[in-house]
């Protein structure tokens, strides 16, 4: 295999200088080439999904092929006006120059995808990276195979090797990935392995851009509309069994609504994930990934209710069917495990607070969340929270749908990730921003060349005028 990578990533990198000159309509074509490929595999996504993680097609629709297509449309629509080169103002020193911003292709990128929403989050960055006219090697899930193995069949159906590549298989695969020295990395997935990716990547300084996750807050105020608030964090941390980087991770919301928001909340999971007798409806509501996690879960709900936390709501599991019923925690103390780690599971611990500076500074203890939510009719709740906490994206009285708007950057900060992706933002981070001075035949940067005697007043010209 090391032997494979190590063909394959040579050819590329005497590809790369083929397609640093690839224009508009030809990076389209590829595009449009990756979106034919798509749609004739469809079912079989679909059915890899229902594989992976038994999503509904319904919701693997909206969160995996809709969301790429949209993702193509958008980049196919723009591309033209992104690789155009940008003007930039003058200063003093270069005031008859012409000034120029040129995006270039970084080069060979790696492309490293998790299992939560295997096809969407692969294929995401690679439209970014064939946009920005670059080669690319895919590094798929080995916990999600069936869509691993599907990815793989498309890039095999629409790209030569030499331009992208997917290579299946488990962590060693990465590690002999990460040896190389690529161009760019992007990778998606946990905070612990995006350190270890960041270190590998510094041995060769390559740049990076990590999607990570970590523990997002969602915060209730007394003035927010408490039924409308309940559904939409169901739907957002109920959504692929809670196995969502932007999903709530936990609650704040005051004591005195606490029972009200349990018993929405109870009402809209009857309603969005049963079959109306309370029993879980297989058909709509996912599974854990793989029994590993299945077990790391059911660990953080024991040692929860160990340390005197009480279940609201479920609690139940299926190791068969590795399902574990949609749950709500109360009453939990700050060392437990669950609240010092990203769930990542159906599971919803509640705090209960007093003041929202109590809140703030619960959150601004923790490292810095991919996302934090915020239910509130209050402008003055809603602009001290953002004001003086830190997050990679929020959604005021809502909840994920940040992440669906491509003209709107995504990612997170700190421990939550570095740079951005979708739309434009994904474009620019598959690309180098090169400067270019077109310098005029009126140069004035000769009165700053020695010799210095008598051009005293140069300098205090410039000071007046820089």
């Amino acid at each position: 295999m090391t032997q494979t990578i190590n063909s394959v990533f040579n050819a590329q990198q005497a590809h790369k200088y083929t397609l640093r000159t690839s224009n508009a309509a030809q990076r389209i074509n590829k595009l449009k080439a990756l979106k034919r490929g798509i749609e004739k595999h469809e079912t079989e996504v679909y059915a890899a999904l229902q594989q992976d993680l038994r999503k509904s097609q319904f919701e693997a629709a909206v969160t995996e092929l809709i969301f790429t297509y949209a993702e193509i449309d958008f980049a196919i629509k723009h591309l033209g006006k992104w690789m155009r080169p940008r003007h930039v103002g003058k200063t003093i020193t270069n005031l008859f120059a012409k000034n120029r911003l040129y995006y270039e292709p970084k080069g060979v990128c790696l492309i490293i995808s998790p299992w939560n929403y295997p096809f969407q989050l692969l294929m995401a960055p690679l439209i970014s990276a064939i946009a920005a006219g670059n080669c690319a090697i895919l590094k798929p899930s080995e916990l999600s195979p069936a869509a691993s193995a599907i990815i793989a069949r498309i890039i095999t159906e629409c790209f030569e090797d030499q331009e992208i590549c997917c290579f299946e298989g488990d962590a060693s695969v990465s590690t002999a990935l990460l040896e190389l020295p690529f161009d760019h990395i992007f990778f998606t997935g946990s905070t612990a392995i995006g350190k270890v990716v960041m270190e590998a990547a510094a041995k060769n300084l390559t740049s990076v851009t990590l999607e990570l996750g970590g523990k997002s807050p969602t915060i209730i105020d007394t003035t927010a509309n408490l039924k409308n608030a309940a559904e939409k964090i169901v739907w957002g941390k109920l959504m692929n069994a809670g196995q969502t980087c932007i999903a709530p991770d936990y609650v704040f919301i005051p004591e005195a609504l606490q029972t009200e928001f349990i018993g929405h909340y109870k009402d809209h999971v009857n309603k969005m994930f049963c079959n109306g007798n309370n029993t879980i409806d297989h058909s709509v509501y996912a599974k854990i990934i793989n029994d590993r996690h299945f077990k790391r879960l059911t660990e953080l709900i024991a040692d929860a209710t160990n340390k005197g936390a009480n279940v609201a709501l479920g609690g139940e599991t299926d190791e068969g069917n590795q399902t574990i019923n949609p749950t709500l925690l109360t009453g939990l103390k700050d060392d437990s495990s669950i609240m010092n780690e990203e769930i990542f599971g159906p599971v919803l611990p509640i705090i209960t607070y007093k003041t929202l500076d109590e809140v703030i500074d619960r959150i601004n203890k923790k490292s810095k969340p991919l996302a934090l939510y915020i239910f509130s009719d209050s402008k003055e709740n809603i602009s001290k929270i953002i004001a003086n906490t830190s997050a990679g994206g929020t959604c005021v009285n809502d909840v994920l749908i940040h992440i669906s708007n491509p003209k709107l950057p995504f990612g997170g900060v700190n421990g939550s990730g570095m740079g951005n992706c979708h739309g434009e933002f994904g474009f620019k981070s598959f690309s180098h921003e090169r400067a270019v001075v077109f310098q005029s035949k009126l140069d004035m940067t000769g009165m700053i060349y020695p010799p210095y005697h008598g051009k005293d007043w140069v300098l205090k010209w410039l000071k007046k005028l820089m």
